[in-house]
């Protein structure tokens, strides 16, 4: 059993309390609902503040209106405006509950009720069902503060309308599992599996944004193994990681739990700081590998040229979830290279930073690092003799590390000469040929095939 604080452990932000009270003042009831009461139980960090309130949403906008609040309607519809007070926005919806869902996502229509038990009935779980007042206290009729103690993710009501109702719930129900470390109450988890299918009508952009804070919590590892059904259906290609024998005298385990595994050591290599990139490419690395798996004369699997096909479906499965460009770029390069050989040596550094700055300009340094845990991570989610790679990568990432203070020529900025020199010394016009002689130039000193010295740079150029 967790420990929850008797009381909510921070009090209601002034900014919001003053909302409460001017609509009280006016004859209406509200509470604070939510996360902010969630998050406030647990002793976590706070933010937005939502209000619910018996005032209809029109009468919500008159009352606050005539007390100088500024008030923006921004989803009338079902009943909410925003109040702008002292900067901070405040959601505010009417109490309200909800007819059937025909596109299992959202309520065909919505009818405002008097009784905030009503409203907390609609919620999606008995953690997020909670309204807190500053004076009538906690409002929690389905014991929520319960399972916040005892660490469960439980639907409010049946499960399986709940989800049914809203198909991104099963998402939900998993971010919230992996946000917070608690785990899905039985009955909620075979209702997710049953109806996760039901995430085929909902916009692949917001099973990205799902799918994203689920990665972001640094817990894919955990949700891989306990919560598959509904990432399967999120991204189809992961079905094929489950149960696929790997056929290889350096793997242990089959591809799904291969690839939770080395979700997990990515977070205790990084101390639980793992980038967004990292998490992603982590979850994603591997995921080519059914589809180019082949078997030799002995029976040995191969997967021949996984990385640069995991690379293009990582780049096709990221933009289908409309996930940010530039994390979809590091992502896929980071896939491409997570076999990339490296050694301990300053050429292989230079040559793993201009591979990085060639496809990701500007986070070459950071995203070496991120590769080099990566293959930590997968040399300790291996057969156990292969763990011993991970300790021998320290001593490649001291080398990146001296290259870096040294500041290792690996982009074209650093070169000792530029356009204007390439023009000079062969003559050529201004034009795309300047820059391929400057990449040329700087493949050279990457390679420690010529020095980065002006003269030596010019003079290999009229000699060419």
């Amino acid at each position: 059993m967790r420990r929850i604080p008797r009381d909510v452990a921070y009090g209601v932000p002034e900014y919001a309390t003053s909302v409460l009270r001017v609509l009280e003042e006016a004859g209406f009831e509200a509470w604070v609902v939510g996360g902010w009461v969630r998050d406030a139980l647990l002793g976590a960090p706070c933010h937005d503040v939502d209000v619910t309130t018996s005032a209809h949403w029109r009468d919500v906008e008159r009352v606050l209106s005539s007390h100088g609040i500024e008030v923006h309607e921004t989803g009338v519809a079902h009943g909410t405006v925003t109040a702008m007070v002292g900067g901070k926005p405040i959601e505010i919806t009417t109490y309200r509950v909800e007819s059937s869902y025909t596109d299992r996502r959202h309520p065909d229509r919505v009818v405002f009720v008097k009784d905030v038990r009503q409203d907390l009935a609609r919620r999606d779980f008995t953690i997020n069902s909670m309204a807190y007042h500053p004076d009538r206290g906690l409002l929690d009729p389905f014991d929520g503060r319960g399972d916040l103690c005892r660490g469960l993710i439980r639907a409010v009501g049946e499960p399986e309308l709940r989800f049914s109702e809203d198909a991104l719930r099963v998402l939900r129900a998993v971010r919230f599992a992996c946000r917070l470390g608690f785990t899905v109450e039985s009955e909620t988890q075979d209702a997710l599996v049953r109806c996760a299918e039901g995430l085929d009508d909902i916009a692949s952009e917001r099973i990205g944004q799902e799918l994203d804070g689920i990665v972001c919590t640094g817990r894919m590892g955990w949700a891989l193994m306990n919560s598959f059904e509904a990432l399967a259906v999120a991204v189809p290609e992961l079905a094929p990681m489950r149960g696929f024998d790997q056929r290889s005298p350096y793997h242990a385990y089959d591809v799904l739990e291969h690839t939770s595994r080395v979700c997990r050591a990515v977070e205790e290599f990084t101390g639980g700081g793992a980038s967004r990139e990292l998490r992603w490419a982590a979850f994603l690395h591997d995921i080519a590998k059914p589809a180019t798996f082949t078997q030799d004369e002995t029976g040995r699997g191969h997967f021949f040229g996984h990385p640069k096909v995991g690379a293009r479906m990582c780049e096709m499965i990221m933009r289908r979830l409309a996930i940010p460009h530039d994390v979809t770029v590091s992502v896929r390069t980071l896939v491409r290279l997570h076999d990339h050989v490296v050694k301990p040596t300053p050429r292989s550094m230079r040559r793993t930073l201009l591979k990085f700055e060639t496809a990701c300009p500007g986070r070459a340094a950071q995203l070496s690092f991120a590769l080099l845990d990566l293959k930590r991570a997968d040399a300790v989610a291996k057969v156990p003799v292969c763990a011993s790679y991970a300790i021998e990568l320290d001593e490649v990432e001291r080398v990146l590390r001296q290259e870096l203070s040294r500041n290792a020529v690996f982009r074209l900025r650093d070169l000792a000469v530029n356009g204007s020199d390439v023009i000079s010394a062969t003559g050529i016009k201004p034009g795309p040929g300047v820059g391929l002689i400057l990449k040329g130039l700087l493949s050279a000193v990457v390679n420690g095939e010529l020095p980065n010295d002006r003269k030596a740079l010019i003079e290999s150029m009229r000699i060419q």
